[in-house]
């Protein structure tokens, strides 16, 4: 079921959304991005009628309380993008939270302290996710960057509700992600970067039985190229997952995809030497380390991303946080924000990719940027998603 669909007048609505967000030394709110992409869910609720109990997580407290990991700072960051006033409640759970919940009138907002700091929620625990419904009247999950975990909030929590519903955000995810999977416009070209190459196998696999081109960039093409006897210098490498990477390429090969990796690279023996020289081909300098791909290498993948009609981006292609190391990347997004303005659909999943669009201004040119990293990596290898199944089954 849709919040759209959901009866809310009158009703206390338990919202599950993710404001697992950046927090500064100042105690304030650093990236509201996934906060944003909330208020048009929350906005139906209030408008319809009803209130709001808002959960979520933040961070990795381990079961614990810890104020670093306080949940205080998103009400602040919340409440004027929302246009009201957010109570921030003590704790998830306990008499204070529930009379908190009880009191609230239509129109009120609740926002629940750290669902982690209590170690019952990544437990699924079956009586901590009766006390977090006990709260509420309707439940709605809007975290699609937790469906991916089994946890209290997202999972078990959707046997109290006869109805669960999805909110605008988590409909939205899904239903872009679906058309990366469900016969997409071609040509299909995925880019991926980042780290590892172990990271990403079911994504790959998954995805060269339905896209034309793959293109690896990032720290883990390195893997690729050292699979076919390219120098690699001291770049990153998954020593482990050369035959892995090698017998990726043949899937590839075997079924007519494209597979496209770096052709020059930017060196350096550290990061701190940034911007780096260019390699001439290639192999990189004994000692040396990639940290970007070259001009070469962004013209060889930007023309191909301009053939394409669907797009999927995860990861970058190099350490673009470091501004002398940032070029590589940001032709890339800038290749994808020029085909999306042509009509082709693009989708960016990842944090790191996300971060990368922000910081380049390019946010309003994509078709949709995903709010769950992990979530839509799973998603697009064609795993179920917890969060989601839940939804269904209980509907």
């Amino acid at each position: 079921m849709s919040v759209s669909s959901l009866g809310v007048h009158g009703k206390r609505v338990f919202v599950r959304v993710d404001y697992n967000v950046p927090v500064g030394p100042d105690g304030a709110v650093t990236d509201d991005r996934r906060i944003r992409e909330t208020v048009p869910t929350l906005r139906a609720i209030l408008d319809g009628g009803g209130s709001l109990v808002l959960a979520s997580h933040l961070g990795r407290p381990k079961g614990r309380r810890d104020p670093k990991y306080s949940l205080a700072p998103c009400s602040g960051a919340l409440a004027p993008l929302l246009g009201a006033p957010v109570t921030a409640a003590p704790d998830c759970v306990g008499n204070e939270a529930a009379a908190m919940a009880r009191s609230l009138a239509p129109g009120g907002v609740l926002l629940l302290e750290n669902l982690r700091f209590h170690p019952q929620e990544e437990a699924n625990e079956p009586e901590f996710a009766a006390s977090l419904a006990s709260l509420a009247d309707l439940y709605v999950n809007d975290a699609f960057g937790s469906a991916h975990r089994s946890h209290a909030s997202v999972a078990e929590i959707c046997r109290h509700f006869k109805t669960p519903a999805a909110g605008l955000l988590m409909e939205r995810e899904i239903a872009y992600l679906s058309r990366l999977m469900e016969a997409p416009a071609k040509p299909y070209c995925a880019v991926l970067g980042g780290a590892k190459v172990s990271d990403k196998i079911e994504l790959i696999e998954n995805l060269l039985t339905r896209i034309d081109t793959l293109i690896i960039g990032g720290a883990m093409a390195y893997t690729f190229l050292k699979a076919r006897g390219v120098e690699i210098g001291a770049s990153l490498l998954e020593a482990d997952k050369v035959d892995l990477a090698r017998d990726l390429e043949e899937k590839a090969r075997s079924r007519g995809v494209r597979l496209i990796l770096p052709v020059d690279h930017v060196e350096a023996a550290s990061e701190s030497e940034a911007p780096g020289k260019l390699t001439t081909a290639e192999a990189i300098t004994a000692g040396c380390k990639a940290f970007d791909i070259g001009p070469r290498t962004s013209t060889l993948f930007s023309d191909e991303i301009g053939r394409a009609r669907t797009i999927l981006w995860n990861g970058p292609m190099g350490k673009f946080e470091v501004k002398g190391f940032a070029t590589g990347t940001r032709r890339i997004a800038s290749a994808i924000a020029a085909a999306t303005d042509r009509g082709s659909l693009s989708v960016v999943g990842g944090g790191d990719s996300a971060a990368a669009v922000k910081a380049f201004g390019l946010e309003g040119r994509l078709s949709h940027i995903s709010t769950g990293g992990g979530a839509s990596l799973e998603f697009l290898s064609g795993r179920i998603l917890p969060g989601v199944a839940a939804l269904a089954d209980a509907g």
